[in-house]
């Protein structure tokens, strides 16, 4: 029988611990998603994969929020972000730091996530969309690449933090090598 890990053996740090820790040079974009249990659950999952920073733009809400609180489990307090009006705002801030842009879309000549390469040395914007509309069509065209979960069901979409959640994995699994 397989017993669970303690917390000791988790090796669980605090806040300024995992502020002092070395991030991996990814950024996440959040465009204009709309639900705050979203927007917590993608902090969340940021801290778990050393994620270095969160943009929210447009709509998507901001910390303090109780909703985001409740499932980022105080992730919003060590994960830096950063708030833009528009998603544009953020995409010409990343592109001026040297930053690749990728959104997570469904587009003609995409390239699935099986085939996406993040190199160490490269930093990388990874945009995720609206619940409903996805990521808009000027930030799919502000981008350089865009990249495909490919899927299999009847519905071909993921909601945004499990979406989220793959690709970080992802990206943690190819630069923690």
């Amino acid at each position: 029988m397989a017993l669970k890990k303690s917390m000791v053996e988790l090796h669980r740090v605090d806040v300024e611990e995992y502020k002092a820790k070395e991030k991996l040079q990814v950024t996440l974009v959040l465009d204009n998603v709309r639900s705050e249990m979203n927007v917590g659950s993608v902090f969340r999952t940021a801290d778990a994969f050393l994620i270095e920073r969160v943009c929210l733009c447009g709509i998507t809400p901001q910390p303090p929020k109780a909703e985001i609180h409740k499932t980022a489990l105080g992730a919003e307090e060590s994960v830096c972000w950063q708030y833009f009006p528009t998603t544009l705002e953020a995409i010409g801030q990343l592109k001026d730091e040297g930053y690749v842009i990728c959104s997570i879309e469904q587009v003609h000549d995409s390239v699935s996530l099986e085939q996406f390469v993040v190199n160490s040395n490269q930093r990388v914007a990874i945009v995720l969309g609206n619940e409903v509309k996805g990521v808009s069509q000027e930030v799919v065209d502000a981008s350089d690449t865009c990249v495909e979960i490919p899927q299999e069901g009847t519905k071909h979409s993921l909601n945004i933090s499990c979406c989220a959640a793959i690709v970080m994995w992802h990206v943690y699994r190819q630069l923690r090598k």
